[in-house]
């Protein structure tokens, strides 16, 4: 698989900060563990913006925090913000060398910033899959601190809730032919099966070479006893039936330095990333029609010689 990561430089002995709401503000529904989780992200993020030497600039993430978001528990350097830098630099390494239209799907938690922060080369069409309600409330305050995605490029949201998420993609114009690249961080996934159905999705829509890059909790392996003290194995496996060769990259092995600390300890997800194998159902179709073109070219020259 032809993924290489570039060293992180990275300021030695930094502190970030894990958030939780005040129990009794009002601001956020603490009766609703999807905004809670997402706005815990933005908080990272913002957080690490601010640094000295960040991995990342999100210049929007604040604007999805309200003010009285109180921090609660200190790490060390912290897992979220090094994978989203790795996902980061993954996607917009791909989508550089996609000619013509370049297709990004992100499976997010609804407060993904990347389609505005991202500098998207003319010609991306992105694609967030994610909870409506927590969208429409994040893309309402992007708005009004003016945040666009760079020109001449798209961005279209698919709800989460919708009844048929692959026919929602096509109708919005992603096309199963053209290369593509996923990218899955902050998605809402409860069991190991809806897991499988994002790894079917993907299988169906995304032509062959693409990639998929993101987090995928751990709990999930959980699910299955016997694989628990072999998460690769099960990755191998659960990856290749839909089609995927996966290769899991350690947060430390990332940095530069093996004298970096991190979070990890703490931290419940597996970075992974994704090569499809497979040919996309558009590819298949278009490779049906293509055999059937000849085979009737076929009976058309046998007939004329009868």
């Amino acid at each position: 698989m032809n993924f290489h990561l570039m060293p992180l430089r990275c300021n030695s002995k930094r502190t970030f900060c894990v958030s939780a709401v005040n129990l009794n503000n009002d601001s956020i529904n603490n009766d609703d563990p999807l905004l809670l989780s997402a706005t815990t992200s933005a908080f990272l993020r913002s957080q690490e913006t601010l640094r000295p030497d960040p991995l990342f600039v999100d210049q929007y993430a604040s604007c999805l925090v309200p003010q009285n978001f109180h921090k609660e528990v200190v790490q060390d350097l912290n897992a979220y913000c090094l994978a989203t830098k790795i996902i980061d630099d993954k996607l917009l390494h791909t989508v550089n060398l996609i000619d013509g239209v370049k297709q990004v799907v992100l499976l997010t938690d609804g407060m993904d910033t990347r389609p505005y922060r991202l500098p998207w080369p003319a010609s991306t069409i992105i694609f967030d899959i994610s909870p409506e309600r927590i969208f429409k409330m994040a893309a309402e305050k992007l708005e009004g601190v003016g945040a666009k995605v760079p020109k001449g490029c798209l961005l279209y949201h698919i709800p989460l809730e919708s009844s048929d998420i692959k026919q929602n993609l096509q109708l919005r114009g992603y096309n199963g032919s053209r290369p593509s690249i996923w990218a899955m961080q902050g998605f809402p996934m409860m069991t190991l099966a809806n897991f499988e159905e994002v790894l079917s999705i993907l299988s169906s829509l995304a032509m062959e070479g693409s990639f998929f890059v993101g987090e995928l909790p751990t709990f999930l392996s959980h699910e299955e006893t016997e694989i628990k003290n072999n998460t690769k194995q099960w990755m191998d496996k659960l990856f290749m039936s839909n089609g995927f060769r996966v290769e899991m990259i350690n947060h430390k092995g990332v940095s530069e330095t093996s004298k970096e600390e991190f979070a990890s300890a703490h931290y419940s997800y597996k970075l992974f990333v994704a090569e499809q194998l497979r040919l996309s159902d558009d590819q298949m179709e278009a490779w049906r029609r293509q055999f059937q073109r000849i085979e009737d070219e076929g009976d058309e020259e046998g007939f004329e010689e009868l």
